[in-house]
């Protein structure tokens, strides 16, 4: 018998496991096209397959594909995209391709740009903080100034906060705009940015399955001006009409892009004008999100969204438990990384239900203000708000590390008066 084929275009540090497991668990042959599957552990072990590919190149993916069919039956493809959003858009016109279920290319693409994406949410009534698009620093400059400082200054593409910045006066404005513009990241520079209102008030992150409300989760993020999630909770604390307007609010950002299939996660800030829709991913969160609406709610996003990808009904009835809550860990300097310790002891506390470490020994650390500091979480759940918060801070205080910042030259120290 012909084994069935879930194709995944490229991996992720959290969430790609979890695919590959689910996968097993339904009785499918996960393979991974990668364009390094190196970089991915999780692959190294158990029975996860991968190839490696240029995944940026639709036509070599759609023959990779056709050649996987002479030995599997290809169930579903999806993927993750990392630094690069661009992967979704692939992934949709795989998925089209190969009359596979998956979601309108169109709608992805309108998603992929954050500009485009501002502009569909505002035509359709969606309240988001006012935006300009900019080309160069002049554009930067006078769309701020329209905005009125501080303005929140990003690419227009892009996840896990890359880029993102909040530019409180002229000088942090220049600085960051001429960062985005000149300056390579991971090989690349942005050439289209986007300037909005830095929305104030506590931050939302909305989960959705089709055109359901799974979850609405807290979100804390550290000093501005980065945007780095450093906890979440789930469920946010919420009288029940702000609840649901930052529900509804969800539900018509969904209409507005063209979404209903599969998973999507709406960020939202509740400002004195009520929700402001900040961003709409036509995917599922990294990170813990996954983990955390699980135990919080009892629903797997992650084999449910596997289920709709090889054509079968996601079914998955929602009931509110626990509060679950996950804490980053995020280092206070660039260095060397030493050690730490603790993780043992917390991840064997009462109501702990993961402690996950992304470093090891000998790694240098570089914070760039985004996903890539996070040194890893803990995660708890527990029946009350209160008791939750308590557990997750007895564990994460528990956990102690080492970092030895790099060594200064004697010219370094000399430019910097040292």
């Amino acid at each position: 018998m012909v084994k069935r084929a879930l194709i995944l275009i490229e991996g992720h540090r959290s969430n790609g496991p979890l695919y590959v497991e689910a996968a097993q668990r339904l009785g499918l042959h996960p393979i991974t096209l990668a364009a390094d599957p190196t970089q991915y552990e999780y692959l190294a072990v158990g029975n996860a397959e991968a190839i490696k590919i240029d995944t940026g190149n639709l036509d070599a993916l759609i023959r990779e594909c056709y050649q996987l069919q002479s030995s599997f039956n290809i169930a579903g493809i999806t993927g993750f995209a990392g630094r690069d959003e661009s992967i979704y858009v692939i992934v949709s016109k795989l998925c089209w391709h190969f009359k596979l279920p998956g979601p309108n290319p169109a709608s992805i693409e309108a998603c992929f740009d954050k500009f485009a994406q501002r502009q569909l949410l505002t035509r359709s009534g969606v309240p988001t903080p006012a935006y300009r698009i900019a080309e160069n620093a002049n554009d930067v400059e006078k769309s701020a100034a329209e905005i009125g400082l501080p303005v929140v200054l990003k690419p227009v593409a892009g996840s896990g906060s890359t880029g993102v910045r909040l530019c409180r006066d002229a000088r942090e404005l220049a600085e960051h705009a001429t960062y985005l513009l000149c300056a390579k990241d991971a090989g690349r520079s942005w050439q289209r940015l986007l300037i909005e209102e830095f929305a104030q008030g506590p931050h939302y992150s909305v989960d959705t399955m089709g055109n359901e409300v799974i979850g609405i989760g807290a979100v804390d993020f550290g000093r501005p001006p980065h945007f780095l999630a450093q906890r979440s909770i789930f469920p946010a604390p919420l009288p029940v009409r702000r609840y649901q307007e930052i529900a509804d609010t969800a539900s018509c950002c969904l209409r507005a892009l063209g979404l209903g299939w599969g998973p999507a996660n709406i960020e939202m800030r509740w400002t004195k004008r009520g929700p402001l829709a900040i961003e709409v991913n036509p995917r599922l969160p990294g990170c813990s999100t996954p983990r955390l609406i699980q135990l919080a709610y009892g629903v797997d996003l992650i084999t449910e969204h596997i289920k709709l990808l090889i054509g079968e009904e996601w079914d998955s009835p929602i009931s509110l438990s626990q509060t679950a809550a996950a804490q980053f860990l995020v280092p206070d300097r660039d260095g060397t990384f030493d050690w730490i310790a603790g993780d043992s002891r917390a991840a064997a506390e009462t109501g702990v239900a993961e402690v996950e470490l992304y470093v090891k020994p000998g790694m240098s650390i570089v914070r760039k203000g985004d996903d890539r500091d996070l040194i890893g979480h803990v995660i708890v759940a527990s029946p009350s708000l209160v008791r939750t918060e308590a557990i997750l801070q007895r564990a994460v205080n528990l956990i102690r590390w080492s970092i030895t910042p790099f060594a200064v030259s004697r010219e370094q120290k000399q430019s910097h008066g040292a």
